[in-house]
């Protein structure tokens, strides 16, 4: 969808992350991901041009992909506090997507 925005995680990088968190006193609820924002059509692309693969992606809006649950259109959520208590932010989900990929190939 070209429409729906959201942040991306690498679940190896929110592991590094959340060991370096554990060993500290700063305790308390964190928002994660990887920096940077995409709509999923955006992903699909990036996806695609990273593994080199010549497909076109035609985003679509959100309303002509019906699913069960409703999704919100922008799911980003603050990661201010991460930075306030010294940790520090995941890189790109650009990188995040490209070492995945090189792990699964």
């Amino acid at each position: 969808m070209k429409d729906q925005m959201g942040l991306i995680t690498y679940t190896a990088d929110l592991a590094a992350l959340l060991y370096d968190m554990v060993v500290t006193d700063k305790y308390g609820i964190y928002h994660a991901t990887n920096e940077g924002i995409c709509s999923w059509a955006e992903f699909a692309k990036e996806i695609f041009l990273q593994v080199g693969m010549p497909i076109k992606v035609n985003p679509i809006p959100a309303i002509q992909y019906l699913t069960h649950a409703a999704r919100p259109y922008n799911s980003r959520m603050s990661k201010a506090k991460l930075t306030e208590n010294g940790f520090r932010k995941l890189p790109t989900w650009q990188d995040a997507l490209q070492r995945y990929l090189k792990e699964i190939y």
